[in-house]
């Protein structure tokens, strides 16, 4: 669900080159949720093998981090851990969104609704515990260090981020700004392409720099925090009621203070139902206190007969395809040695 800020955070366009060299940490489930709602068959459903396994998670994990590795990048994920207690509603929220999804896709396949299908197919989406622990055992395969956070991974990127000198942390959604990653990075899981009315458009990777952030809204991490409640968070989906970005910052440049912040919107808040109530002081300390541990990260070797035993032998993937990725792994991992010999003499 993720926060809502996009209109009023500053960002710029990179190129994937200029990642060479850098260590970037995913959050796993917001990339799994990405394959998953993007790498699809065209009635909307996603790849499948012989026995009906979905697959697209398997393919966005083994595919585009190929080419990021390729690229230079060097890449660990962070998985999310037990959920806090006050994520209760958004989870509840994003079952119902599945339930109504699952009756207007049954509807628009009896109507042969393709376009239809697809739309509401994506919203059906769900990791279960299968699916994320092959995700972690291809990725580990691959050489790519998996870190299993004791709750949100957000908050364990961000956390690590800032304290193993990491260069950013990778999600679509906003949420790793407010637990202070200082760097922040979208669009790199996804695909480089997005089907338009007219065409094709390429999509580029966004950075985004909290400092900078901070610095153009003319704010504080607190206010930041702040202005995140009042649009509404995963733990208070909804937000104050009539309160959008331009008039959360607006509130939070003129009152600063939290407590002064939310006093101004108290009644707001009340007016909620009870289910969508919130203890703000609540939330603003999740933020700042966050569960999370300082883990040593190492790289794994690359294990080329696991990758073919998951893709191929299990899930159907063409062994031809996967040889040609396998072939790249190779000559990065021989330009790698070289590189070290090179830097040895």
């Amino acid at each position: 669900m993720g926060l809502s800020i996009r209109d009023i955070i500053p960002r710029k366009e990179i190129s994937i080159d200029s990642l060479k060299g850098k260590t970037i940490i995913v959050d796993g489930f917001n990339a799994l949720y990405q394959f998953l709602s993007t790498i699809r068959q065209i009635d909307g459903t996603p790849l499948m093998d012989s026995k009906e396994n979905i697959t697209s998670h398997l393919s966005g994990v083994f595919y585009r981090n190929v080419n990021l590795l390729c690229e230079g990048v060097k890449l660990i994920y962070v998985f999310d851990g037990d959920a806090p207690a006050l994520k209760a509603k958004t989870h509840k929220k994003r079952k119902d969104i599945r339930d109504l999804a699952g009756e207007k896709y049954e509807q628009a396949k009896s109507e042969g609704d393709v376009e239809s299908m697809k739309r509401y197919s994506s919203q059906l989406l769900r990791l279960d515990e299968k699916m994320i622990e092959e995700s972690k055992e291809l990725l580990k395969a691959m050489g790519i260090p998996v870190v299993q956070a004791p709750s949100e991974g957000e908050a364990e990127a961000s956390f690590l981020c800032r304290k193993k000198n990491l260069f950013a942390v990778v999600s679509q959604d906003y949420d790793s700004l407010l637990f202070g990653a200082p760097r922040l990075i979208q669009n790199l899981t996804i695909s480089r392409k997005k089907k338009t009315f007219s065409g094709y458009t390429e999509v580029l990777p966004v950075e985004i720099e909290l400092d900078l952030v901070l610095n153009e809204l003319g704010i504080n991490l607190d206010q930041l925090i702040c202005l995140g409640i009042l649009v509404g968070t995963d733990y208070n989906p909804k937000g104050v009621p009539g309160i959008g970005q331009k008039k959360a910052l607006e509130l939070v440049k003129r009152f600063e203070q939290p407590y002064l912040i939310f006093k101004e919107v108290e009644e707001k808040v009340l007016s909620l139902s009870e289910e969508d109530r919130f203890d703000w002081r609540e939330i603003f300390e999740l933020f700042h206190s966050h569960d999370v541990e300082d883990v040593e990260i190492e790289f794994p070797k690359i294990d080329e007969d696991k990758i073919r035993e998951i893709l191929v032998q299990r899930h159907d993937f063409s062994e031809d395809r996967i040889e040609r990725q396998l072939e790249k792994l190779r000559v990065l991992k021989e330009k790698k040695k070289q590189k070290g010999l090179g830097e040895w003499f």
